[in-house]
């Protein structure tokens, strides 16, 4: 049996967060040492399903969990934040046995940081995954070999393809790419992100969209994401895109089977920060296409 939570938090009621909790979930995360991110709230709350725990000494909220539904194959689980001056008392645990009664055995994912992931292992959760995040100031090499594109022209190095913003009509395609990708219907989530990020670009090859990715604001950084595309080559095209438009750092979250996209990233003065873990409740294989999705939107949204 896991053990209890100590007397004065046992009771304590877990509620649906809304758009008016945004400012206290941003709280939360800055008390945790995270960005603020109150873009990034505003998308997960109108986007996902969050709960929360109010401080019972009426300051703001205690705890929080984001989940985000993708049918009844998959909803992934995000931001379980304690407030620091409750950590250690059960309260994460106690929340995210709340949320995983409240998704009715729909199969859960999340990423997990070293810290999180011994919780997330008694609950049952297991590792399926591993991945990189990648910070720094994007300069591409100065020798073009170092980009792995190799000598000779061709669709393997990214030749002849067009990077463009993306527009409204861009939305179906990206849909059906993000649909193979990822396996699963994600309209509800990146319908909202044309207003999300601060630039969205799309791959084309000819006239079939092959990739697209996502720039969004966190911090004093901008963060690649989602970033998906039908191989290596279109994903470098995409990133080197987004980061000409821009004179923050880049920040970017990969799998990290991805190895040759790490070492040009690092290759382009990024470098390898620290890794999350990504696990899995429910027993389910991954769905969709690993090698075509580079990186996720937000940890948070899976």
């Amino acid at each position: 049996m896991p053990p209890s939570l100590p007397r004065p938090l046992t009771g304590l009621p877990v509620r649906r967060l809304t758009r008016d909790d945004l400012v206290p979930c941003a709280d939360l995360s800055e008390d945790r040492g995270w960005p603020r991110d109150e873009h990034r709230w505003g998308l997960l709350l109108a986007a996902g399903k969050a709960y929360g725990i109010d401080d019972p000494e009426g300051k703001g909220l205690m705890a929080t969990c984001v989940v985000t539904p993708y049918g009844p194959d998959l909803a992934a689980v995000g931001m379980l934040l304690v407030a620091g001056r409750h950590g250690r008392q059960g309260v994460a645990r106690h929340l995210m046995q709340q949320v995983i009664d409240s998704t009715a055995g729909t199969p859960l994912s999340l990423y997990a940081t070293p810290a999180g992931r011994p919780l997330y292992e008694e609950i049952g959760f297991s590792a399926v995954g591993l991945t990189q995040r990648m910070d720094g100031r994007f300069r591409l090499p100065a020798h073009p070999d170092s980009q792995g594109t190799g000598s000779r022209p061709g669709p393997a190095d990214g030749a002849g393809l067009t990077i463009r913003p993306a527009t409204a009509g861009d939305l179906p395609a990206i849909l059906r790419l993000d649909s193979e990708a990822f396996g699963l219907d994600r309209t509800h989530l990146l319908a909202r992100l044309p207003a999300f990020a601060d630039h969205l670009r799309v791959a084309e090859d000819g006239e079939e969209l092959v990739g697209y990715a996502g720039l969004w604001p966190s911090a004093q950084s901008h963060v690649v994401g989602p970033l998906i595309a039908r191989d290596t080559a279109t994903a470098k095209l995409l990133v080197s895109s987004l980061a000409g438009a821009t004179d923050r750092p880049l920040r970017a979250d990969v799998d990290a089977r991805h190895e040759e996209l790490l070492t040009w990233l690092e290759a382009c003065g990024l470098e390898p920060g620290s890794s999350t873990t990504v696990m899995s409740l429910g027993n389910r294989p991954s769905p969709g296409d690993w090698t075509q999705h580079f990186a996720p939107l937000s940890l948070a949204t899976g």
